[in-house]
């Protein structure tokens, strides 16, 4: 078992309890692979690792019913997002991840960016959990009020691996423009915020839920504009690509910032269909447990849109076993 995982799980174990006993008593590693530390799916996969996490030795619940998965530690991974997440769930590397819903149905077609490569066809759905929006992110007073604007600029279309990185390029696609049309950089989303700052891009994307903290703490201290993506080109757009939805951003979001209109994708929790049925399903009662719709409720803006009703909508892959039996108890599906 990797060390950092260890030391992680060890750090959930109450306070004074005999290792040695805990370490006669099983224990289940499950890592939810996220995406940057800036993001929105770290501190969510932070929250869900919280809540179905019940190891050894754990308190039950206050409400005295059943919180997490008995014997198991979650931890919540940064990675590189929905690309690099696929690829370690299929090489076995990761218990699950979180995927745009667009690189889901890609990877399990061998479609879109995955056409000529094999199908990851091991991909499943835990759930749907919120709408992910396209933020296109400039500095004020740069003078870029549209898509069109953006040539020549400099701007960060994210890392390698990432999803924003591939629905940035079909964005620009729609327009009529490609990476050579500006001062495309590929900078990690750890790395945007504090290029805004000193003026070595002018904007960037970003496809997560808002409000996301990067954005807040530039809104707030830097002076930034969103850009609409909008027009007959995202009609088209969606026309084409129908996992991409009609989305707004509202006034007030982020702090002194208008609104606009722009595209959304579905950001989904993923796991791999050699993950055994029963471990998944304790896992997504674990996720709809009461006791977690608390945690989301109190946690990240966007816990509060991780609904069951919603769980099952727009996934573009197949729900994993044990989480399609969970569903069907429940009602939520036939």
């Amino acid at each position: 078992m990797h060390r950092r995982a260890l030391l992680a799980g060890a750090a959930l174990l109450p306070f004074g309890a005999p290792r040695a006993a805990l370490a006669q008593q099983d224990i289940t590693f499950f890592r939810i692979l996220t995406g940057g530390t800036v993001g929105t799916y770290f501190p969510i996969g932070g929250l869900i690792a919280n809540a179905i996490s019940n190891p050894p030795g754990s308190r039950p619940c206050a409400d005295g019913g059943s919180c997490g998965v008995p014997g198991l530690v979650a931890t919540s991974v940064a990675s590189n997002g929905s690309v690099a997440n696929v690829a370690a769930i299929a090489a076995g590397s990761a218990q699950s991840g979180f995927v745009q819903s667009d690189i889901a149905y890609w990877a399990y077609t061998g479609t879109g960016i995955y056409n000529g490569r094999p199908k990851v066809d091991v991909l499943r759905a835990i759930a749907n959990l919120y709408p992910e929006s396209v933020q296109l992110v400039v500095r004020k007073g740069a003078g870029i009020k549209s898509v069109a604007d953006l040539r020549g600029k400099k701007i960060s279309l994210d890392e390698p691996g990432s999803g924003t990185l591939v629905d940035a390029r079909l964005i620009l696609q729609a327009f009529g423009m490609t990476e050579k049309d500006l001062q495309a950089q590929y900078f990690p989303a750890q790395r945007v915020a504090d290029s805004l700052k000193d003026g070595t891009i002018d904007g960037f994307f970003s496809v997560s839920g808002w409000p996301q903290s990067a954005v807040a703490d530039l809104a707030a201290n830097v002076g930034i504009e969103l850009v609409p993506i909008a027009g007959p080109e995202v009609d088209k757009l969606i026309g084409q690509f129908s996992f991409f939805s009609a989305e707004e951003i509202p006034d007030g979001a982020y702090r002194g910032v208008a609104g606009v209109k722009t595209v959304s994708v579905h950001a989904l929790w993923t796991t791999s269909s050699k993950q055994p049925d029963e471990l998944i399903y304790k896992v997504t009662a674990a996720l709809w447990h009461p006791a977690t719709r608390k945690l989301l409720d109190s946690g990240h803006a966007k816990g509060r849109d991780i609904r069951l009703e919603t769980a099952t909508q727009g996934l573009g892959i197949p729900l994993h076993p044990g989480a399609e039996k969970f569903y069907k108890e429940q009602g939520v599906i036939k």
